[in-house]
Protein backbone atom coordinates (compact mmCIF):
# COMPACT_ATOMS: atom_id res chain seq x y z
CA UNK A 1 0.00 0.00 0.00
CA UNK A 2 1.41 3.37 -0.97
CA UNK A 3 0.75 6.15 1.47
CA UNK A 4 1.67 7.68 4.75
CA UNK A 5 3.11 5.70 7.67
CA UNK A 6 2.51 6.47 11.33
CA UNK A 7 4.56 4.40 13.82
CA UNK A 8 3.43 3.74 17.38
CA UNK A 9 4.75 1.67 20.29
CA UNK A 10 1.91 0.29 22.44
CA UNK A 11 1.96 1.71 25.96
CA UNK A 12 0.06 0.80 29.10
CA UNK A 13 -2.50 3.53 28.39
CA UNK A 14 -3.38 1.72 25.12
CA UNK A 15 -4.28 -1.58 26.81
CA UNK A 16 -7.28 -2.95 28.67
CA UNK A 17 -7.43 -5.06 31.85
CA UNK A 18 -6.47 -8.19 29.87
CA UNK A 19 -3.33 -6.53 28.44
CA UNK A 20 -4.63 -6.26 24.88
CA UNK A 21 -4.89 -3.00 22.97
CA UNK A 22 -8.35 -1.56 23.55
CA UNK A 23 -10.32 -1.48 20.29
CA UNK A 24 -10.92 2.28 20.42
CA UNK A 25 -7.18 2.97 20.08
CA UNK A 26 -7.11 1.64 16.52
CA UNK A 27 -9.59 4.36 15.56
CA UNK A 28 -7.59 6.94 17.54
CA UNK A 29 -4.48 5.93 15.56
CA UNK A 30 -6.39 6.52 12.32
CA UNK A 31 -6.97 10.11 13.43
CA UNK A 32 -3.36 10.49 14.52
CA UNK A 33 -2.08 9.22 11.16
CA UNK A 34 -4.38 11.68 9.37
CA UNK A 35 -3.16 14.60 11.51
CA UNK A 36 0.54 13.74 11.27
CA UNK A 37 0.24 13.32 7.50
CA UNK A 38 -1.26 16.82 7.25
CA UNK A 39 1.47 18.19 9.51
CA UNK A 40 4.26 16.61 7.46
CA UNK A 41 3.00 17.19 3.93
CA UNK A 42 0.67 20.15 4.08
CA UNK A 43 0.91 22.26 7.20
CA UNK A 44 -0.92 24.91 5.17
CA UNK A 45 -4.00 22.68 4.77
CA UNK A 46 -5.64 24.66 7.57
CA UNK A 47 -5.31 27.75 5.38
CA UNK A 48 -7.34 25.95 2.74
CA UNK A 49 -10.16 25.74 5.26
CA UNK A 50 -10.04 29.48 6.05
CA UNK A 51 -13.22 30.20 4.09
CA UNK A 52 -15.32 28.17 6.53
CA UNK A 53 -14.87 24.69 5.03
CA UNK A 54 -14.53 21.97 7.66
CA UNK A 55 -13.56 18.31 7.48
CA UNK A 56 -16.29 16.10 8.95
CA UNK A 57 -15.83 12.37 9.61
CA UNK A 58 -18.90 10.65 8.16
CA UNK A 59 -18.01 7.05 8.99
CA UNK A 60 -15.19 5.02 10.41
CA UNK A 61 -14.56 1.29 10.63
CA UNK A 62 -11.89 -1.15 11.74
CA UNK A 63 -11.59 -4.91 11.34
CA UNK A 64 -9.40 -6.63 13.92
CA UNK A 65 -7.38 -9.63 12.71
CA UNK A 66 -4.84 -10.16 15.52
CA UNK A 67 -4.31 -8.81 19.04
CA UNK A 68 -1.68 -6.19 19.86
CA UNK A 69 -0.16 -6.07 23.35
CA UNK A 70 2.14 -3.91 25.47
CA UNK A 71 5.34 -2.75 23.71
CA UNK A 72 4.29 -4.06 20.28
CA UNK A 73 5.46 -1.71 17.56
CA UNK A 74 2.70 -1.02 15.07
CA UNK A 75 2.92 0.72 11.71
CA UNK A 76 -0.34 2.32 10.57
CA UNK A 77 -0.32 2.80 6.80
CA UNK A 78 -2.81 5.32 5.48
CA UNK A 79 -3.77 5.30 1.83
CA UNK A 80 -6.41 6.89 -0.32
CA UNK A 81 -9.58 5.16 -1.48
CA UNK A 82 -12.32 6.77 -3.52
CA UNK A 83 -12.28 10.53 -4.01
CA UNK A 84 -15.31 12.59 -4.95
CA UNK A 85 -15.99 16.29 -5.29
CA UNK A 86 -16.88 16.77 -1.60
CA UNK A 87 -15.91 13.45 0.06
CA UNK A 88 -13.00 11.04 0.21
CA UNK A 89 -12.16 7.70 1.78
CA UNK A 90 -8.90 7.02 3.59
CA UNK A 91 -7.82 3.40 4.01
CA UNK A 92 -5.72 2.02 6.87
CA UNK A 93 -3.61 -1.08 7.42
CA UNK A 94 -2.10 -1.89 10.81
CA UNK A 95 1.13 -3.93 10.76
CA UNK A 96 2.91 -5.39 13.81
CA UNK A 97 6.69 -5.11 13.40
CA UNK A 98 8.39 -8.46 14.10
CA UNK A 99 12.07 -9.46 13.84
CA UNK A 100 11.23 -11.55 10.75
CA UNK A 101 9.05 -8.90 9.08
CA UNK A 102 5.55 -7.53 9.52
CA UNK A 103 2.19 -9.07 10.36
CA UNK A 104 -1.13 -7.51 9.33
CA UNK A 105 -3.23 -7.09 12.49
CA UNK A 106 -6.12 -4.86 11.37
CA UNK A 107 -7.60 -2.90 8.47
CA UNK A 108 -9.91 0.09 8.44
CA UNK A 109 -11.21 3.13 6.65
CA UNK A 110 -12.66 6.58 7.22
CA UNK A 111 -15.03 8.53 4.99
CA UNK A 112 -14.73 12.29 5.41
CA UNK A 113 -16.74 15.10 3.87
CA UNK A 114 -16.02 18.77 3.39
CA UNK A 115 -18.84 20.99 4.65
CA UNK A 116 -19.49 24.72 5.03
CA UNK A 117 -22.29 26.53 6.88
CA UNK A 118 -25.04 27.71 4.50
CA UNK A 119 -27.06 30.92 4.90
CA UNK A 120 -29.26 29.26 7.52
CA UNK A 121 -26.24 28.02 9.50
CA UNK A 122 -26.70 24.36 8.53
CA UNK A 123 -23.76 22.31 7.28
CA UNK A 124 -23.83 21.94 3.48
CA UNK A 125 -21.48 19.95 1.21
CA UNK A 126 -18.43 21.92 0.00
CA UNK A 127 -15.78 21.09 -2.61
CA UNK A 128 -12.52 19.64 -1.30
CA UNK A 129 -10.06 22.59 -0.99
CA UNK A 130 -7.04 22.68 -3.34
CA UNK A 131 -4.59 22.30 -0.41
CA UNK A 132 -6.38 19.10 0.64
CA UNK A 133 -6.21 17.76 -2.93
CA UNK A 134 -2.44 18.42 -2.92
CA UNK A 135 -2.17 16.46 0.33
CA UNK A 136 -4.08 13.55 -1.25
CA UNK A 137 -1.68 13.60 -4.21
CA UNK A 138 1.27 13.31 -1.78
CA UNK A 139 -0.35 10.36 0.00
CA UNK A 140 -1.15 8.65 -3.30
CA UNK A 141 2.42 9.08 -4.47
CA UNK A 142 3.62 7.40 -1.28
CA UNK A 143 6.13 10.10 -0.39
CA UNK A 144 7.57 9.70 3.09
Amino acid sequence: MKGYEYRHVVGIEDTDLLGNVNYVNYVRWQGRAREMCMREYASDVAAGFADGVRLLTVSCRCEYLRELTLFDEVVVRMGLGEVGRTQLVMTFEYWRVLPEGEELVATGEQRVACVRPDAAGHQAPAPIPAAMRALMDAVTAGRR
